[in-house]
């Protein structure tokens, strides 16, 4: 028979272990789930201070209040109480590039900046590259992902923090400091200041984890989860989705059909 390899969970009829570990005995109760995430993930136990960083990009990820994942969230559970998993996928699937997808749109773009790319060694430097950087994109008449946000126009809150947090655990790396100078640089280049919004940050400091690119997403899904949960509970407890349902219901307005696909006034 076939041999499928795997250094994650596994039982027998006494024991069940996970990357290694004996599950009861080394893992519940001494490793929180925000580690075992990461480790999970990597095949290597974190540092306290990669936790401290992964954990506080979960956290600035997990809610933010009435978006679009979490409004069909509330509608897929008002339509089908009986389905929860239903409900949080449906929350989930909405991540994409207006939402959520920004973590790995610009962990992959920062990422692709600094392939074959000799690192600068002082700030001069990261800004020359921020420079080429940005004026590449405004170019090719493309946005640079992570740059702007529609509420925090004068400044998203998350990115202080999480920026003086990678450098208090010695964790700011390349694409921190890449995204840091193009925060600095953009306004010559563009002619207008927009902000580094969170998701990018965000995004920054899960590359420079190390984490694999092509999961980038799927840690911006797991801390969405926690909010969507969190949106659940509160639907139980204040329900608006039945209130949302109707304000569309009672207020819908029919028009001619549109071949064309003209817009209607």
């Amino acid at each position: 028979m076939s041999e499928y390899p795997t250094a994650l969970g596994a039982s027998t009829k006494d024991t069940i272990t996970i990357l290694g570990k004996d599950l009861a005995e080394d893992v519940m109760g001494r490793v929180g789930f925000g580690e075992l995430a990461f480790w999970l993930a990597t095949q290597r136990r974190p540092t306290s201070g990669e936790t401290r960083v992964f954990e506080a990009v979960l956290a600035a990820l997990a809610d933010h209040g009435f978006t679009p994942t979490a409004i069909v969230t509330r509608m897929t559970y008002l339509s089908a109480p009986d389905s929860v998993q239903g409900a949080l996928a449906a929350g989930l699937l909405g991540g994409g590039s207006r939402f959520l997808g920004v973590t790995e749109d610009c962990g992959r773009f920062l990422h692709d900046v600094l392939r074959g790319v000799e690192l600068p060694t002082d700030q001069d430097r990261w800004d020359t590259l921020a420079r080429t950087t940005v004026a590449a994109q405004r170019e090719a008449k493309r946005f640079v992902p992570g740059l702007g946000h529609h509420v925090h126009k004068d400044g998203d809150p998350r990115t202080p923090r999480l920026f003086a947090i990678a450098r208090e655990e010695g964790l700011e790396g390349p694409h921190l400091k890449l995204f840091a100078a193009i925060g600095r640089v953009h306004p010559e280049i563009l002619g207008k200041t927009l902000p580094l919004n969170g998701a990018g940050v965000c995004g920054a400091a899960l590359a420079d984890l190390g984490l694999p690119m092509e999961l980038l997403r799927g840690f911006a899904l797991l801390a969405r989860t926690a909010g969507l949960i969190g949106q659940l509970a509160e639907e139980l407890r204040n329900p608006v989705a039945n209130e949302i349902f109707l304000s569309v219901d009672l207020n819908n307005k029919s028009v001619p059909p549109s071949p064309n696909g003209g817009q209607h006034g």
